[in-house]
């Protein structure tokens, strides 16, 4: 089984993509929303939540894991593949494209405060940023919108203009999301961004990364589609946002 882990919902923006890749596998998802959000906790704690995380996902039977969150890949996966004698599949800030694609020379990253302050975020950043300006903000209160079932509405739009706006300010033409969750809030970024900014979702590079672990490692079994979905806490969110997602 293909197993995905986040904070909370977030990581179903992965399971969209990792689904239209390999469509008949099996899957499970576990959202930790119990103890969400990741952003604003410590690295020992994140760490080990994805540890507790990851033991409950390979006693249920998962061969591969992909941590879909960027808070805890940033934390985490290096312990992780330490620890546990399996792959992993983590998300990266999409800088490298975004520096190739900006017009403006200015590139925005929208992530949590943890992985802003992460230094697998700074090694990125510092590798493909070149003489690309890197402008960043957090997404303030844009995983509650996402965990509450908000991602339209006044208060949506005013949550996301807040954090959106100075990058835009600043002359971000490109925009990187450095959060799982942020893509559901995806329409209303470019309500208020125009048509002339681009964002990128590390989603789809994360999935293709999975389709091409599981072929290294002949995981992949074509035994028709099924999904389990978990949660640390209450699940409504999780399985309405599933059910958006698996519509689509």
């Amino acid at each position: 089984m293909i197993g995905f882990f986040d904070s909370g919902a977030g990581g179903l923006s992965v399971v969209r993509e990792a689904i239209r890749l390999l469509p008949d596998e099996r899957y499970i998802y576990y959202s930790d929303n119990a103890h969400c959000p990741y952003g604003e906790k410590s690295r020992e704690y994140v760490t080990e939540r994805a540890r507790a995380i990851t033991r409950h996902l390979r006693e249920r039977g998962c061969g591969i894991v992909t941590v879909a969150c960027n808070t805890a890949t940033a934390a985490a996966i290096s312990s992780l593949r330490a620890e546990f004698d399996m792959p992993f599949v983590g998300m990266e800030p999409a800088v490298k494209p975004a520096a190739a694609l900006t017009r403006s020379g200015v590139v925005g990253v929208l992530a949590t405060a943890g992985t802003l302050r992460a230094e697998k975020y700074h090694d990125t950043r510092d590798r493909w940023s070149g003489d690309i300006k890197i402008v960043e903000h957090v997404g303030e209160g844009f995983v509650r919108l996402v965990e509450s079932g908000t991602t339209e509405g006044p208060e949506a739009e005013e949550t996301v203009r807040l954090s959106l706006q100075p990058l835009l300010d600043a002359g971000a033409d490109t925009i990187v999301l450095g959060c799982t969750h942020y893509p559901f809030l995806l329409p209303l970024m470019k309500k208020i961004a125009g048509e002339d900014v681009r964002f990128i979702d590390p989603a789809p590079a994360a999935a293709k990364q999975l389709l091409k672990l599981m072929e290294e490692k002949g995981l992949i079994r074509h035994d028709g589609f099924s999904m389990e979905l978990e949660a640390s806490g209450d699940d409504t969110t999780l399985r309405r946002l599933y059910e958006t997602i698996a519509n689509n």
